[in-house]
């Protein structure tokens, strides 16, 4: 792969982040693992601080950031655990999962879907379902069900959540492996952020029931070009999707589609972290109903995208008895100061800062066992916001007297899920899914 694909795949992987900040990208990094000279320094662009530039009202909003951030900047939100009134670990969760719960705007999608398997293999010492199943709007969710060959009884579950990538023409495809016949596109996606592995390959051979399904807007849940006005397809259509080109012609107009969408949602009445956990919720159900998997041990996990995924759905749904969140933590102070233009419209909660810090609603699940995985390199995230944000989980695991569940680990290199982080992560799911 050349030298400039993989900057230009990991450049627009900021968590897929990236592709919704349309042409602000383009100023922000060439290549992020490259080191910056700044007033003589050579300093790691996730680390530079603004006190570091020495103006002290440099913000990506201007002068404003100063302002809009000491709207939170001296107290803790309203429902953080960490006031001194919230005293009962239990009553403080079902109060503040309510005020989440409102906030996400979580929409009523029905009961369980019924589940079609529309195929039937084994690859890699691996038996693979291929299933849809429709929600009451939309094309029918594709997913892929990944578990050991002539596997006997029933096994832990992990749902896996697939990045963002700023490529929304794939979902599952992203982080598993069918066959040997893989979209090159995808091969140098999991080269760049997965070191060439289909990471829910790899746990499901470790002896779990592993199901990946396509999010809310990627892969088999995107905005096609037939179902939108004419005069927002610019000439697009559908034709020979899986053509290199095409599809960098979609990922291009579904990240500047992106605020469309968000507004829109917000007009309804929700938001798009709200979709996600419904939707989420119900490949939990469809997990937890398999006779092959025990509903008692279920996990979730994913990078990027899938890491926030993972923070709904683990901070909200005890039902999930462990969880790790790679490459997405950070403050609520890092977006408005810092980060927000290298973010998807996905993230955005409104009114929800005020209440609780980004990191409260990871929190949110404890006691129960959580791993957070951080890239020090990560140009998505401030290293001081990670660490604060660190510091408020261990607060709140500390205050709920189980610190012992809590890790979060860092390590070099830029934003990725790679060999070493996964092998901490399928450990921690050995430790507290199979004990």
């Amino acid at each position: 792969m050349s030298n400039n694909r993989r900057k230009f795949l990991k450049l627009a992987g900021l968590t897929g982040l990236g592709a919704a900040g349309g042409g602000m990208l383009k100023g922000f990094a060439a290549d992020r693992d490259d080191h910056k000279k700044l007033k003589g320094k050579i300093l790691n662009t996730a680390t530079v601080e603004n006190n570091e530039l020495n103006e002290k009202d440099i913000s990506i909003i201007g002068l404003y950031g100063a302002w809009a951030n000491s709207l939170n900047e001296n107290k803790l939100p309203a429902f953080s655990f960490r006031r001194n009134e919230w005293k009962n670990l239990e009553s403080w969760k079902k109060v503040a999962k309510q005020r989440l719960t409102e906030r996400l705007g979580i929409p009523d999608i029905g009961g369980m879907p019924a589940v079609k398997i529309n195929k039937q293999h084994s690859y890699d010492g691996l038996h693979i379902e291929e299933l849809t199943w429709q929600l009451p709007y939309g094309r029918p969710t594709e997913a892929i069900l990944l578990k050991p060959l002539n596997a006997k009884g029933k096994l832990p579950g992990v749902l896996a959540f697939h990045d963002h990538g700023g490529n929304k023409y794939f979902g599952s495809r992203k982080i598993t492996r069918t066959s040997a016949n893989q979209h090159p596109l995808m091969k140098e996606h999991q080269q760049v952020y997965y070191s060439g592995l289909a990471w829910a390959n790899e746990l499901a051979k470790r002896g779990y029931v592993v199901l990946v399904s396509d999010a809310f807007t990627f892969a088999s849940r995107r905005v096609m070009f037939q179902d939108v006005p004419t005069q927002m397809r610019n000439g697009r259509n559908d034709e020979d999707p899986e053509n290199v080109e095409n599809i960098k012609v979609y990922n291009k107009w579904a990240g500047e589609h992106e605020h469309v969408m968000a507004k829109s949602l917000f007009s309804a009445g929700t938001t798009w972290p709200g979709v996600f956990f419904a939707e989420d919720r119900k490949a939990l159900d469809i997990l937890s109903a398999r006779q092959d998997v025990d509903a008692n041990r279920i996990g979730c996990a994913g990078l990027s995208g899938g890491g926030l995924r993972t923070v709904m759905m683990a901070g909200l749904d005890p039902g999930i008895k462990c969880a790790v969140d790679v490459g997405f933590m950070t403050t609520w102070k890092d977006f408005v100061l810092n980060k927000s233009y290298t973010h998807t419209w996905m993230v955005y909660v409104p009114l929800l800062p005020d209440e609780l810090d980004f990191p409260e609603i990871l929190g949110l699940r404890a006691p129960l066992p959580t791993l957070v995985l951080n890239d020090i390199d990560d140009t998505l995230y401030t290293m001081s916001e990670m660490k604060r944000a660190e510091k408020i989980l261990s607060e709140v695991y500390k205050k709920a007297g189980a610190e012992e569940r809590l890790k979060c680990s860092y390590y070099p290199g830029p934003h990725k899920f790679d060999m070493p982080m996964q092998e901490e992560a399928f450990n921690w799911f050995d430790r507290w899914l199979k004990a």
